[in-house]
């Protein structure tokens, strides 16, 4: 099992940018794949951004692909979300999520870490 922990959210004008983090619990924290999710108001929750395991490997949201960046470091089993050139349609709760290798979906979640534009 792995418990996740996001922090990072906040305040920010168009234009400005955040880095999200999400801090995991748990020993096998480098076998996980993690994700990030949005949940806007009155709107389902959407895949953002995804990592692999090691790193490699990521995918993105067509509409965050060259704004948003996600990293990992497995030795401080955090993975991060730097999102440059916000724009008011990226208020949202940010969540991630974490994925083993043998699921099909995630099961893992966080609480959520705010991110509000203040233009």
């Amino acid at each position: 099992q792995v418990q996740l922990v996001e922090s990072g959210g906040g305040l920010v004008q168009a234009g400005g940018s955040l880095k999200l983090s999400c801090a995991a619990a748990g020993r096998t924290f480098s076998s996980y794949a993690i994700g990030w999710f949005r949940q806007a108001p009155g709107k389902g929750r959407e895949f953002v951004v995804a990592i692999s395991t090691t790193g490699v490997s990521t995918y993105h949201l067509a509409s965050v692909k060259d704004r948003f960046t996600i990293s990992r470091d497995n030795a401080k089993n955090t993975v991060y979300l730097q999102m440059n050139s916000l724009k008011p349609e990226d208020t949202a709760v940010y969540y991630c999520a974490a994925r083993s290798a043998f699921d099909s979906s995630y099961g893992y979640w966080g609480q959520g870490t705010q991110v509000t534009d203040s233009s």
